[in-house]
C-alpha cells in the first residue's frame, strides 16, 4: 500500500504503482457544485469533433478564396504540390505542438494554457518576448484580413444584384468602408462573450458555412469546366509577356506562396484549442486525431477550390474566386455563398481575437486583482450575461482599430500573402520544432535534429521571399489607392 501511494505521488494522480496505467479519478468539484479539472478549472468538455470544428473554422477563412489565383501563379504541376507540401508540414508541426501542451507526463503534467505558455515552459524568456510580437501581429494582422474580406464578400451581395438587374456591363462598383464598419459594430457585440469556451456554437456554425460557400465555389468551378467556357491554362501559370512580365512573375508566385502559407495558419491558436479538450484521454492524443481530420477535410476542399477555379478561368482567374465576378449567375447562389463567408468570419474573427483579448485580460486581473474595472462583473438580462468594463472597453478598442486598419489597406491578395508570409516560418514550424528538440531531448547534429532544423531552415526562407514580395505588392497597391475615395 505504501509503494503504491509512492508510486502515485511521483507520476501523479490516478497511475497505477506501475506508473503506466493510468486509472480515472472521481471528478473534483467546486465550491457551487460544478465539475471541476486537475488545475482547478471548469470540466473541460471538448470533444475530437467540437476541436476538429475549431480547427476547420480557423483554417478555411479568407485562404481559400485566393487559391486559384494561387494555383494560377504557380501552374499545374507546382501549384497543387506546394498545397499538399503545406498540408504535410502544417499537419507535422501541429502533432509536434500539441506534445507541449502538457509539460512533462502527457496525463497529468502543468498544462500551458497558450501558446507562450508552452514556449516560456519550453524554450525561456526570450523566446517568449520573440514569439510574442510574432503571435499578436499575425493575430492582429488576421483579424484585419477578415474584415476586408468579409466587407469584399458584403459588397459583393450587392454586385450581384445589381449586375442582375442592369447586366454585366454596368457599374456597380462601391464602397467597402460601409460594410466594414458594420462587420466591425458585429464584432464588438460578440468580443463580449467572456471565454474561448462559450464560442463552441459559434465555431460550429461557422464551419457550416465554410463547407457552404467552399462547396459552392467548388460546384460553380466545375459547371463552368464542364461547360467548356474555359480560361487558358498552362503547366507553369501564367506567361510571361503575356499575362504578366518577368518581374511580376517571380512577385505573384512568391506572394502565392504566402497565400498558400496564410490558408494554413492556425498553429497559433492550437494550443488554445486543446484546452477547451477533455480528458482522459490524454489531450494531445484527441487533438492529433482532431488535427488530421481538420487539416484532410481543408485540404481536399483547397485542391478543388485551387484547381477547379484555375480550369475554370485559366490564368485570367480573379483574387478572390467569389468576389472578382468571373461567376455572374445564378446571382442568388452567389449571394448565398458570400453570405456564407461573412457568417463563418465573424465566427472565425472571435476564434483567433480571443487569445489576444485573453492575454491583457490576464495579465491586468493579475497586476490589479483587487481593481473592481478589471475584475467586476455586472449582470445583465436577468443575470444571464456579464459584462466586464475592461473586457468592454479593451476589446471594443481592438475591434476599432482592426477596423481602421482594414478601411486603410484592403488589399486581399497582398495583405493574405504578408500574414502568411509572417506567421508561417515562426508560428507554425520553428517554435513547434524547437519546443520538441527540447521537450525529446534531440541531441544536436544527430539525424533528427539535422531534419528538423532543415525543414525549419527551407520554410524560413520561404516565408521570408514571400514577405518581401506581400510588401511590394502592398506597395504598388497604395499607389493607386485612396481611402474613403477609391470604390471596388
Amino acid at each position: 500500500m505504501t509503494q503504491d501511494l509512492e508510486m502515485a505521488a511521483r507520476h501523479g494522480p490516478g497511475f497505477g504503482a506501475d506508473g503506466a496505467h493510468y486509472y480515472p479519478q472521481p471528478p473534483r468539484n467546486g465550491a457551487g457544485g460544478e465539475e471541476l479539472d486537475d488545475d482547478g478549472r471548469k470540466k473541460r468538455t471538448g470533444t475530437v469533433w467540437t476541436a476538429s470544428a475549431h480547427i476547420i473554422t480557423a483554417v478555411i477563412g479568407s485562404g481559400v478564396l485566393s487559391l486559384a489565383w494561387s494555383t494560377a501563379q504557380l501552374g499545374w504541376v507546382v501549384g497543387p504540390l506546394t498545397l499538399m507540401i503545406f498540408a504535410f508540414i502544417t499537419y507535422y508541426t501541429s502533432s509536434l505542438l500539441s506534445d507541449c501542451y502538457r509539460s512533462g507526463n502527457q496525463l497529468t503534467g502543468k498544462r500551458n494554457y497558450t501558446y507562450m505558455d508552452a514556449v516560456a515552459a519550453y524554450l525561456g524568456r526570450w523566446q517568449v518576448l520573440s514569439c510574442g510580437v510574432f503571435q499578436y501581429v499575425n493575430l492582429v494582422g488576421t483579424a484585419v484580413g477578415y474584415t476586408i474580406t468579409a466587407s469584399i464578400s458584403a459588397a459583393a451581395v450587392h454586385k450581384a444584384n445589381c449586375f442582375h438587374k442592369k447586366g454585366h456591363a454596368a457599374d456597380c462598383s462601391t464602397y467597402d468602408t460601409m460594410y466594414m464598419v458594420v462587420f466591425g459594430i458585429v464584432q464588438i457585440f460578440f468580443s463580449q462573450l467572456p471565454n474561448f469556451s462559450d464560442l463552441s456554437w459559434l465555431s460550429i456554425v461557422a464551419a457550416i458555412m465554410s463547407f457552404s460557400y467552399s462547396t459552392i465555389a467548388v460546384g460553380l468551378s466545375l459547371a463552368r469546366t464542364i461547360s467548356g467556357r474555359t480560361g487558358k491554362s498552362t503547366l507553369t501559370g501564367t506567361e510571361i509577356g503575356v499575362d504578366v512580365d518577368s518581374a511580376q512573375k517571380v512577385w505573384l508566385a512568391l506572394q502565392a506562396l504566402g497565400n498558400i502559407a496564410f490558408a494554413y495558419s492556425y498553429s497559433m491558436i492550437l494550443i488554445e484549442i486543446q484546452d477547451t479538450v477533455k480528458s482522459p484521454p490524454a489531450e494531445n492524443k484527441t487533438i492529433k486525431k482532431a488535427t488530421l481530420m481538420g487539416v484532410t477535410t481543408t485540404t481536399a476542399f483547397y485542391m478543388l477550390a485551387g484547381c477547379l477555379g484555375y480550369s475554370a478561368f485559366g490564368n485570367a482567374v480573379p483574387g478572390n474566386i467569389l468576389t472578382g465576378f468571373g461567376f455572374y449567375e445564378p446571382y442568388w447562389l452567389i449571394d448565398f455563398a458570400n453570405v456564407c463567408i461573412v457568417v463563418h468570419l465573424v465566427g472565425a474573427y472571435q476564434v483567433f481575437s480571443q487569445p489576444i483579448f485573453a492575454a491583457l485580460e490576464t495579465a491586468a486581473a493579475k497586476r490589479w486583482p483587487n481593481a473592481k474595472f478589471v475584475t467586476r462583473e455586472h449582470p445583465l438580462v436577468a443575470g444571464r450575461f456579464n459584462v466586464n468594463m475592461l473586457r468592454l472597453t479593451w476589446r471594443t478598442a481592438f475591434v476599432v482599430v482592426s477596423t481602421v486598419l482594414a478601411i486603410v489597406m484592403p488589399f486581399f491578395n497582398d495583405i493574405l500573402g504578408f500574414l502568411g508570409a509572417i506567421g508561417f516560418w515562426p508560428l507554425t514550424v520553428y517554435y513547434p520544432v524547437e519546443m520538441y528538440i527540447r521537450q525529446r531531448r534531440i541531441q544536436k547534429y544527430t539525424t533528427r535534429w539535422v531534419a528538423l532544423q532543415l525543414l525549419s531552415f527551407l520554410c524560413f526562407l520561404v516565408s521570408l521571399a514571400s514577405a518581401v514580395a506581400s510588401i511590394e505588392g502592398v506597395t504598388e497597391s497604395l499607389k493607386h489607392y485612396v481611402p474613403f475615395k477609391t470604390k471596388s
